[in-house]
């Protein structure tokens, strides 16, 4: 896909979208985030002239026709955090509910419009599947937890969206590093304190990507039009916790021997705590045959990007 191009977004306030948004309009592209209509749309984006803010209500199944008519691609990072708050009933409803509004919104509008977009990319997540105990690439299969469930119910609604020959591309995130928010925030503070450490027996295998090199994944597929179907964004560099954990220690040049056992992370973080606990080995086959560059693949030039960006 060609640049100046128009690219509809969803959840571009997140951390991700954030980045995102930023990249397409410094390379010329014209970005439109959605945004609730309760939402400031606020994200220190306000100087680039090609980045524009226009209202849906997803829950509500309303999106202007008219957005996606224009739009060469369209990109769903739209959800709940997963680990934004401890998990109830009511919140697992929301972390399902919030991603299926969204993406069926988004498909509808696909599928009804005159001009279908080239690309549809949507937010997935290699929770698909869940933590079997050998290594995953894009042609495994679904896990038996809860995220396996939301994944693979996620990526079934923005499956119509190909029967009208949008290209359709489903974003299975690993562990997205970075020091401005996700889950690597709450790990840093106590590390950048000095008093952390692994998490359960730390030995549970932790699938990364940078966030730069997340974002440069993203345009990759965008760009490239033989990416379609699941594409793991993770590094190839998968390394345990206690490796994750010791990396960043060293680069932030303190301890990290304080181990916070399982049933205390519990305690604290609820049902996620299992999530953060378990883990599996997941392959970027699709990136790799498409010919990604990956700028940082061990856990060492993470921890390194890491503190570079921080502050």
């Amino acid at each position: 896909m060609a640049q100046n191009k128009h690219i509809v977004i969803a959840g571009a306030s997140g951390l991700i979208g954030t980045h995102l948004v930023r990249r397409l309009a410094e390379r010329g592209d014209h970005v439109i985030r959605l945004s609730r209509p309760a939402s400031t749309g606020t994200s220190n984006l306000e100087h680039y002239s090609q980045v524009e803010d226009m209202v849906w209500d997803p829950s509500a199944g309303q999106l202007d026709q008219h957005i996606v008519d224009n739009a060469d691609a369209v990109i769903n990072l739209a959800g709940a955090s997963i680990g934004g708050k401890r998990w109830n009933r009511q919140y697992k409803r929301n972390i399902l509910k919030s991603r299926i509004d969204a993406t069926t919104t988004l498909t509808r509008a696909i599928r009804n419009s005159s001009t279908p977009p080239e690309a549809f990319l949507s937010a997935s997540a290699t929770g698909y599947y869940g933590f079997p105990n050998y290594t995953v690439d894009e042609s495994s299969d679904p896990g038996d937890t809860f995220l396996s469930s939301v994944c693979e119910r996620w990526e079934m609604a923005a499956h119509p969206a190909m029967t009208v020959g949008t290209r359709l591309a489903y974003l299975r995130t690993g562990l997205v590093m970075s020091p401005e928010g996700g889950a690597l925030e709450k790990l840093l503070l106590p590390l950048k304190l000095g008093v952390g450490g692994p998490l359960g027996s730390g030995s549970q295998l932790w699938s990364w990507i940078t966030l730069e090199d997340h974002v440069r994944a993203m345009l990759h597929i965008l760009d490239d039009e033989r990416a379609w179907g699941p594409v793991n964004l993770v590094s190839p560099g998968a390394a345990t916790n206690q490796e994750v954990t010791a990396a960043l220690a060293h680069a932030y040049h303190r301890p990290s021997f304080f181990k916070v056992p399982a049933p205390a992370l519990r305690l604290v973080v609820g049902e996620f705590s299992s999530e953060i606990v378990s883990g599996v080995r997941v392959e970027p086959t699709i990136l790799k045959a498409l010919d990604f560059k990956f700028l940082h693949t061990d856990v060492s030039q993470m921890a390194q990007w890491v503190v570079s960006q921080d502050g």
